[in-house]
């Protein structure tokens, strides 16, 4: 063939060999364009459906909490309970929810829990009365931790299980502490200042548990790595604690600014790194928040860092709440049921003791050691974050519906055992009477010496002294008649 016909034959040949490729180029594009978009589509209806059923759930929990405040109940067994009736494990209404879908949201909620924790943390309370305080305080900490590892020992799922149990147990909840004590308007009340000393130094203890925990679940046994991790979280905790009382006016420097976006940019960036800081060194990053919020709180700005906080609080929080609900299964209630029955008996027994030797130690009487006991007893977030934080670790399974059961009881009871103490210390508890001291009356005391004189001188009523006496008397009568004479003359006045 010449060349001159080869050439555009092989033209003609290359040609349709590329508009073939590149017909299956362009078709294998709009497959994957096709499932670009169907996938794109996909998420659309699922971030649709998610946005759909989060707005669902606290609506209800908008109605459930209406219909708690009526007995005075906290929000977080609300936002549990909604959380497990939406969770896939229970299917009582069509809501297909996963907790995975939150998490990050969740953790949020810890965080700010724990920051806004160390925030309020009243810091001239602890350092200007620390005596007071840690009797107050470390009685009621030494008594419930002590017994509740003791029992979490006895329920056999390990030393590390018992170990989260005891802080589950004998630990409670600042959060609901405060917020009974305002809403029952006892702030004004004998025992208030105990109550509060004891959830000041609850708050320490709490830093100082979490940094054990995390050491402990970390799972190293080498006896060197624990004693540097440990150096490390207690030199974290010295540090942090030293900066908020002594570095209040340098940190208030950074926080300079009118803009209230920058300034919630600003405190909120804070409780995540420092959160983070916390978790890499080993103390978690529950305590990394309540160190830093520990510090703002020292500032000339924590009063505006609360304002804006504490609805940046509520809000994730409850997706904390709800987010622990959709994770419990109640078909393993059943069985934790009789433990946590126990730890209810257990729980109620400590604090009315521990309450009671609060009281004593004060100076108070038995019915101000049952009010101190029923606010005491409230138990909430602090419980939850142990089971979040024991899952995390891969400790028993066990624990979480546990902790979540416990929790729906006991953030149900411990209000209404708060609500109504006052009454039962009244059934319970009847007050002394004391012997009211007679009132000295040299007057009285003489009539009557006078009366007694006289009537035994009726077998000598010649005698000398016998005559006195009745003169005496006489004196006496005359003059009340002349007084009682006076007092009727005014009245007719």
């Amino acid at each position: 063939m010449p060349v001159a016909a080869a050439v555009p034959a092989l033209l003609s040949t290359l040609g349709d060999d590329v508009v073939a490729r590149a017909a299956a180029h362009a078709t294998h594009l709009d497959a994957r364009l096709t499932t670009i978009l169907h996938a794109r589509s996909h998420a659309s209806d699922n971030l649709a459906t998610d946005l759909m059923v989060l707005g669902v759930l606290f609506v209800i929990a908008y109605a459930l909490g209406r219909l708690g405040k009526l007995i005075r109940l906290p929000a977080i067994p609300i936002y549990m309970l909604v959380g497990l009736l939406a969770s896939p494990h229970t299917g009582f209404f069509p809501l297909n929810f996963d907790s995975a879908d939150i998490e990050l949201i969740a953790i949020f909620g810890l965080i700010l829990l724990l920051f806004n924790l160390g925030l309020e943390f009243d810091q001239d309370e602890f350092f200007g009365n620390a005596g007071r305080l840690l009797i107050s305080g470390g009685t009621y900490i030494v008594l419930n931790m002590g017994v509740g590892f003791l029992f979490g020992e006895f329920v056999g799922w390990g030393t590390r299980e018992a170990l989260i149990i005891a802080g589950m147990v004998g630990t409670s909840s600042s959060a609901i502490i405060t917020k009974m004590l305002i809403e029952l308007g006892r702030l004004a009340n004998n025992e208030t200042p105990a109550i509060l000393g004891a959830t000041v130094i609850g708050d320490v203890f709490i830093a100082v548990y979490l940094a054990i925990v995390s050491v402990v679940l970390s799972g190293r046994t080498e006896f060197w790595p624990v004693v540097l991790q440990l150096s490390i979280a207690a030199a974290f905790l010295v540090v942090m604690f030293g900066v908020a009382r002594w570095g209040g006016r340098v940190v208030s420097r950074f926080f300079r600014t009118r803009d209230d976006e920058l300034f919630t940019i600003l405190f909120f960036g804070l409780a995540l790194l420092f959160a983070g800081i916390g978790e890499l060194i080993g103390v978690t990053d529950a305590i990394g928040a309540f160190l830093i919020g520990l510090v703002l709180g020292a500032t000339r700005f924590s009063g505006k860092v609360e304002r804006i906080s504490i609805p940046l609080r509520d809000v994730f929080a409850a997706f904390f709440f709800l987010n622990f609900g959709l994770a419990l299964n109640i078909a393993q209630f059943g069985s934790v049921a009789w433990l946590v029955i126990l730890a209810i008996v257990l729980t109620i027994v400590l604090n009315v003791v521990s309450g009671e030797l609060i009281a004593l130690f004060n100076k108070m009487d038995a019915r101000a050691g049952l009010n101190i006991a029923a606010i005491l007893m409230n138990r909430g977030e602090f419980t939850l974050i142990l089971a979040t934080l024991s899952l995390a670790a891969g400790l028993d399974e066990r624990l979480e519906p546990f902790a979540g059961l416990y929790v729906l009881i006991m953030a149900i009871l411990g209000p209404v055992l708060a609500a109504n103490s006052e009454k039962i210390g009244a059934v319970l508890i009847r007050p002394r009477r004391r012997a009211v001291p007679k009132e000295h009356n040299p007057v009285l005391e003489e009539e009557i010496a006078l009366v007694d004189a006289a009537t035994r001188g009726q077998q000598s009523e010649d005698s000398e002294d016998d005559q006195a006496t009745r003169e005496a008397i006489d004196r006496i009568v005359d003059q009340a008649m002349r007084q009682t004479d006076d007092s009727d003359t005014r009245k007719q006045n």
